[in-house]
């Protein structure tokens, strides 16, 4: 397994956040709420996306549903045509 991706919520455009999980690897984003900083783990296990919280573990059957997550989230910078 390759090293997880590790960012900051914000860092990178969604594209590229769905390209490393879609390659195999974790993205582990650091983000902020209500004050405390904590970590959300993105993962592609080929059929199924992940969104592992703090407090809970998301499923997403597609890639759509997974890149409405990550730009309702915060976890992707805005793309520039937005």
């Amino acid at each position: 397994m390759s090293n997880p991706l590790r960012i900051s919520a914000g860092d990178l455009e969604a594209d590229a956040i769905m390209d490393a999980i879609e390659d195999g690897r974790r993205v582990v984003i650091t983000t902020t709420a209500a004050q405390s900083e904590y970590e959300v783990t993105l993962r592609y296990d080929g059929s199924v996306y992940y969104c592992d919280t703090p407090t809970r573990l998301h499923r997403h059957e597609t890639e759509r549903e997974m890149r409405t997550c990550i730009r309702n989230m915060g976890y992707g910078a805005a793309a520039e045509d937005e």
